[in-house]
């Protein structure tokens, strides 16, 4: 049974561990959403995704979640008139970061939910190994 609910801590912790990684990035982004070029016509801050996977845990004999990739979202730029601004290209356009702040909040509140859940789990898991504990007392 100690093992099974030492299982049950790792394969939470895993989750957390996932889930600060994509509020990092969400954050990022959020820091970002404005950054633009500094040079005539350079390219804006690009948001950044984090992907997921399962990963067998041959130590657990259980599986993980894991973060898979950090990617760049390769989705077009927006376009702003702004001819002072120094990224601004022959025609006063400046090419703008593809953050959308609602997307990254959403992104945040599920990643939030995410972490919660398997906080959830391990707050648990460690009061039934306390539970436990307090038997063979």
């Amino acid at each position: 049974m100690g093992a099974d609910l030492n299982t049950s801590l790792q394969v939470s912790a895993a989750g957390m561990e996932a889930q600060v990684a994509r509020i990092k990035v969400v954050a990022e982004n959020l820091a970002n959403q404005n950054t633009t070029g500094s040079t005539p016509g350079a390219d804006a801050y690009r948001r950044r995704t984090v992907s997921f996977q399962n990963r067998l845990d041959k130590a657990l004999g259980a599986e993980t979640v894991g973060v898979k990739a950090n990617s760049v979202d390769k989705s077009p730029q927006p376009l702003r008139y702004d001819p002072g601004n120094p990224a601004a290209n022959k025609d006063g356009y400046v090419k703008t970061p593809n953050v959308n702040s609602f997307i990254e909040l959403m992104d945040m509140r599920d990643a939030e939910q995410a972490y919660s859940a398997n906080l959830n789990v391990a707050s648990t898991t460690r009061a039934m190994l306390n539970q436990t504990l307090d038997l063979l007392k």
